[in-house]
């Protein structure tokens, strides 16, 4: 497999002072990849791996792999005569800061570095190398890439640019250039990691070729960066030039080109890695207004190429989508820890600090000092001392072992000048120490993160507002009513309006008859949401008065015009007669409701004229009377649910016939097959009111009803006449309460009625049912009678044996009802 690196030498910038910026110079050099697994065991030598070392595979394969790498001696020191020509990178002892470490599994984030090793026939060869631990499922442990440095000073060192031209090296399979083959790349890359399968190869080879570098993905949730900041010289080797610069003008000499231009090359390059690295960043958060999933993007932005250690927290009322005052934090601020990313070994952190634990930080920490300033701080190593005084917060949990000797860095997440939370950052003790760059960067960082932090906390809380708005607006029906059961589902259109204009109610009316309304404001937003808000309010008041269909159809017309003539409507309604078996509906421009029969499980769309929208004005609207039977269901929904951009809604309204007419084992079953079979298809953008009532019907002798003449004697025929019903229907030890309470019920109305005789009715369903009828309009009203009042105490008593009681007008008068709880058969 013809792996390799590619260098570029265009700065993209002019050259240091009086030089010819230079022609960009790219090619490609053997790569050697070599894998170690968990025992560290070369477990993969590549062809260039044995082109390299010398050394054939069936001699590596199985090997420790710190034995294919032995050292010869003391090599030239940094910034010495006799260094190298190839860039400005020095030789070292050992096998260079990293690659020891990393072969022992000692560390765990990406490293590279140059190494001069003893080959054999070759002597000491000069290479740079690259390691990468591995975090998938299978057993690589190590990742690591070498290519001959000598090479690359023969082919381009001399004649092709100057070397203190070289911006990075880094390796890759095809960098900045069309690759052929990258078909024979995706179908060989398993065998560099033999756990990747055909499908990722295929993947990580097309973000080489978009993105210009490989990026190794082993799984969903574990990505591997195949560039790590490498190409800048070492810190020592970068100081003592520095040095050299500074004294030149103490000792009255003029600084060297070479140093000057070596030295701004160097502040480019770094500068540009930061740069790079924050842009990668800021394309990998915010990928959504999810507050959860864009805490677990920040974290994981960092790690392990900024950080081996990020722990994110957030104030409390972040968290819960809620506001918070003005003003700085304090030492009572309660503090969610939400993340927690780390490249140790698992579960080494989950248990002494585990996500959502909250907790304030004293005054006398660094955390607090950052939440209050709102500037980052830098603790280059936790000391003892430090790692004693952070851990005292930890009760009963050691954390001393997790962070003493690390390098700290925390930085403020904040918005608007207001601190949202913070970011713990730790390198391992093998690592170089956060400097004064990483401070910068990471307050940048921060910066960036908080802003996408708040445009998700701004997101997460109107959607707790609309939430909030939408449910008090949607009424909490009762499953039973009288004579039917009654389920319902609403679906928000979408996941940035979840407030809308649809809405479903039901209202309990005089004659065990129950109100069944869906209407549909058109539109969605606040606007909408307001508006249906006082149509429901209006039906609901009007349905109260006993209207008929029609004329509360036309009485919420005339309403909407006076409201304004900027929203539309529809609006259905029905009422159902449990008693007599019969549906009387109306429509204001909505879509037909269904009916299941319950004989045959037929299901037909009622016909009825549809009538002009709630608003439009001058249309009259018409009223259909359909007979039912027990156990028949009514499904009224609004057109969201049928209605498909691109699809004539006739097919919604068949494929809603269907789904309605499928056996289930419940109410809710069967809304739930109503759901799956339309609300849950592509393209869906308005919102889904859903009301199904199945019509059980009341049977004619469980209704008993009387006549009254406006006679005091009849207030002790009602009485003997209800305690006589009640014990033919086994209800013997309701019929004191309820004849007591029908006495004063009836007396109140023989005291008020002008005209017509009163009429007494008893329904036996879910509940007994009593009512009183009068023609007399005013409502009746507690009192708080006094001890030598006669009269104001029947109601009192009413309200105090009652279940549920009220009154409500009529067309010719009123009713009064209570109604008292069955024994359950």
């Amino acid at each position: 497999m013809d792996h390799g690196i590619e260098r570029d030498t265009s700065h993209g910038r002019p050259a240091g002072r009086g030089a010819v910026p230079p022609d960009p110079v790219t090619g490609r050099v053997p790569l050697a990849v070599v894998v170690v697994d968990r025992d560290g065991l070369v477990s993969h030598w590549s062809r260039g791996a044995r082109r390299l070392f010398r050394l054939p595979k069936e001699e590596a394969i199985g090997r420790p792999a710190p034995d294919l790498l032995p050292v010869s001696g003391v090599l030239p020191g940094a910034g010495t005569e006799d260094q190298p020509a190839y860039g400005a990178y020095a030789d070292y002892d050992g096998l260079g800061p990293g690659l020891e470490s990393s072969l022992d599994g000692r560390l765990s984030y990406p490293a590279a570095g140059r190494a001069r090793l003893t080959v054999p026939a070759d002597g000491r060869v000069d290479v740079l190398w690259w390691a990468y631990p591995l975090v998938g499922p299978g057993p690589e442990r190590l990742l690591v890439l070498a290519a001959d440095a000598d090479g690359l000073r023969r082919d381009y060192g001399h004649g092709a640019a100057p070397a203190a031209t070289v911006e990075r090296i880094a390796p890759a399979f095809a960098l900045h250039t069309d690759f052929p083959g990258a078909e024979e790349l995706a179908r060989r890359l398993p065998e560099i990691l033999p756990s990747m399968s055909v499908g990722e190869s295929a993947r990580i080879v097309s973000q080489v070729l978009e993105l210009g570098y490989p990026v190794l993905e082993f799984s969903q949730n574990d990505r591997v960066p195949v560039t790590p900041d490498w190409g800048v010289p070492r810190r020592a080797e970068r100081r003592a030039r520095r040095e050299r610069a500074a004294r030149a003008p103490a000792a009255g000499e003029p600084v060297p080109d070479d140093l000057r231009d070596e030295a701004e090359d160097l502040e480019y390059a770094a500068v540009r890695e930061r740069l790079e690295f924050l842009n990668e960043v800021s394309g990998a958060i915010g990928t959504s207004l999810d507050l959860s999933r864009t805490i677990v993007e920040v974290s994981r932005a960092v790690v392990p190429r900024f950080t081996d250690v990020a722990g994110t927290y957030l104030r409390e009322q972040v968290v819960a989508g809620e506001g918070f005052p003005d003003g700085v934090p304090d030492t009572t601020t309660m503090w969610h820890r939400v993340a927690l990313e780390h490249t140790d070994e698992p579960g080494r952190w989950d248990d002494v600090v585990p996500v959502g634990e909250a907790m304030p930080f004293p005054a006398h920490t660094p955390f607090f000092q950052c939440m209050t300033s709102g500037e980052p701080v830098l603790v280059p190593r936790i000391t003892e001392e430090m790692g004693h005084a952070i851990a005292s917060q930890f009760e009963k949990r050691d954390i001393r072992p997790l962070i003493t000797g690390r390098s700290m860095l925390l930085v403020p997440l904040k918005a608007r000048q207001v601190v949202l939370g913070f970011m713990i950052l730790l390198r391992h003790p093998e690592r170089a120490v956060f400097n004064d760059m990483d401070r910068v960067t990471g307050a940048e960082l921060a910066a960036r993160a908080g802003l996408v932090l708040d445009n998700a906390r701004m997101y997460t809380y109107q959607e707790n507002v609309a939430e909030t708005l939408q449910d008090s607006m949607l009424p909490h029906i009762p499953e039973r009513m009288a004579g039917c059961d009654i389920a319902t589902r609403y679906l928000p259109g979408t996941l940035l309006g979840r407030v809308g204009g649809d809405w479903f109610d039901s209202v309990k009316l005089p004659g065990a008859r129950t109100a069944l309304v869906v209407g549909d404001v058109m539109g969605h937003g606040l606007n909408s949401a307001a508006m249906m808000g006082q149509l429901r309010t209006a039906v609901q008041t009007m349905a109260g008065l006993d209207l008929p269909p029609v004329q509360l159809l036309r009485n919420l017309d005339d309403l909407a015009q006076r409201l304004g003539d900027t929203h539309l409507a529809t609006c259905l309604y029905a009422v159902y007669d449990p008693i007599a078996g019969e549906l009387h509906l109306a429509n204001a421009g909505h879509i037909p409701p269904v009916l299941v029969r319950a004989e045959d499980g037929a299901s037909e769309l009622i016909e009825l004229p549809t009538g002009a929208p709630i608003g439009v004005g001058g249309v009259p609207f018409e009223s259909v009377r359909v007979p039912v039977a027990p156990g028949d269901r009514l499904v009224m929904c609004t057109d969201g649910l049928v209605e498909m951009r691109g699809e004539d809604i006739g097919v919604g309204l068949a494929t809603l016939c269907e789904s309605a007419a499928h056996p289930a084992a419940s109410m809710d079953d069967a809304c739930d097959t109503i759901i799956r079979a339309l609300g849950t298809r592509g393209g869906r953008k308005d919102d889904v009111a859903l009301l199904m009532a199945r019509l059980n019907g009341i049977e004619p002798d469980a209704v008993a009803e009387w006549r009254l003449a406006r006679d005091p004697s009849e207030v002790g025929r009602a009485r003997a006449a209800v305690r006589e019903q009640l014990h033919d229907w086994g209800l013997a030890r309701q019929a004191d309460a309820a004849g007591l309470m029908v006495g004063e019920l009836v007396t109140n109305a023989l005291r008020h009625s002008h005209a017509r005789p009163v009429e007494l009715r008893l329904v036996r369903a879910d509940t007994l049912l009593c009512e009183v009828d009068d023609d007399d309009h005013e409502l009746p009203a507690l009192r708080n009678a006094g001890p030598d009042d006669e009269t104001g105490r029947g109601l009192r008593v009413v309200s105090t044996l009652a279940r549920e009681w009220g009154a409500s007008r009529t067309t010719s008068g009123k009713t009064v009802w209570f109604e008292l709880t069955l024994p359950r058969r």
